[in-house]
């Protein structure tokens, strides 16, 4: 379970309920292994997947700055270059999480690896004025991307047995 309980963001719960379920060969890649995933998630209580969302640091944001993020965290973060931001980029990131949290009661959750610096805060503006039910949703599948995409990371540097 060490190897796949951090893949869900501080949510250990998501790997360990999948594998006690009916897992098989089927699931023997990254992408198979997601959906599994990814199922274990949507098919846990509102209230459980509103943990996995506050799970997720804030972007660029002060447990970035106090070098406190996940190993994975930290280093998506830094590929998408939130670990190098000017001193206007850092204040916007700080307001718009800041709004953001207020507006939703959880972090913005974003697949960074799939955008840029730009694009990310673009993002950002943009889905502040989502409704709450949509952004939990898109929120949501983030959540989902990460994971992939975290998966996907795991698979290609394991080593064969």
């Amino acid at each position: 379970m060490d190897l796949f309980g951090g893949v869900f963001e501080h949510s250990p719960w998501v790997a360990e309920r999948t594998f006690d379920s009916e897992l098989s060969c089927a699931h023997d890649t990254a992408d198979t292994l997601s959906a599994a995933m990814n199922a274990t998630f949507r098919d846990a209580s509102e209230q459980e997947q509103l943990a996995v969302l506050a799970a997720h640091p804030d972007l660029a944001g002060k447990l970035a700055a106090a070098k406190r993020l996940t190993k994975a965290s930290t280093a998506e973060q830094a590929a998408a270059g939130l670990d190098q931001l000017t001193d206007a980029e850092r204040a916007e990131f700080t307001q718009l999480n800041s709004a953001y949290v207020e507006k939703f009661g959880f972090p913005f959750i974003i697949a960074v690896k799939d955008h840029t610096k730009p694009e990310i805060l673009e993002m950002f503006r943009q889905r502040l004025a989502n409704d709450r039910a949509s952004e939990f949703e898109t929120a949501k599948r983030q959540v989902e991307r990460i994971a992939q995409l975290r998966l996907r990371d795991i698979w290609k540097n394991r080593k064969p047995s």
